[in-house]
């Protein structure tokens, strides 16, 4: 495939890229819309890329960002640390990419203790303002189906706010990132109400439409 030629040529050991395509990444398929196979398989891509900053084994990286979000089969709220157990769990990973993928959350207050941690968390944070628009609105309708639409907005919008808005809790960890230029372009949306108002209504519609 497209993804394992390209892993390959990033130096990751075939066996591990077929292991993880066989045992791991199909457990993607069964989450929300926001963390389905495709987020999979950009965070490892962009995890990748940034590995080619620092001194470390591609081979972990690719593991342990295959990993960080496998823990969704326990739900949201404590997926991170359900992450950290599946990957002790598996006698083929080592327990420090367990912390990596325990240290990947946004919001779990302190920073990751290992390069591999800061790697995953960096790549993870997929700032693109489309698609985090996008993914806001996905999740919203996934996990919330009851609130009509002035409901799913006013989530969409307080959820942007307190993690994205400046003051919020999402924290960037390296410079070689493109996230901090693409956090001011979605931080210009979320300050202009009507803007987010509109960009909104666009992406519920279509995911309205996609569902029908």
């Amino acid at each position: 495939t497209l993804f394992f030629s390209t892993f390959a040529e990033m130096n990751v050991n075939e066996e591990l890229i077929r292991y993880v395509e066989r045992e791991i990444l199909p457990r993607y398929d069964a989450f929300d819309r926001a963390h389905r196979r495709d987020h999979a398989l950009t965070v490892i891509a962009a995890s990748l890329r940034l590995a080619r900053y620092y001194e470390v084994n591609p081979d972990m990286v690719y593991a342990v960002a295959a990993y960080h979000d496998t823990g969704l089969r326990e739900g949201r709220e404590r997926h991170h640390e359900a992450s950290a157990r599946i990957v002790r769990g598996d006698r083929n990973l080592r327990r420090w990419i367990a912390e990596a993928a325990e240290d990947h959350r946004a919001s779990s207050g302190r920073p990751p203790r290992t390069i591999y941690g800061r790697i995953v968390a960096e790549a993870d944070r997929v700032i693109d303002c489309e698609t985090t628009l996008r993914r806001t609105v996905q999740y919203g309708l996934e996990h919330a189906p009851e609130l009509d639409r002035e409901g799913q907005f006013a989530r969409f919008a307080e959820h942007l706010r307190t993690k994205y808005g400046e003051g919020g809790y999402l924290r960037l960890w390296l410079p070689e990132s493109e996230n901090a230029s693409r956090l001011d372009e979605l931080r210009a949306v979320i300050r202009d109400d009507r803007q987010l108002r509109v960009r909104f209504d666009e992406l519920y519609d279509d995911e309205l439409r996609r569902e029908a």
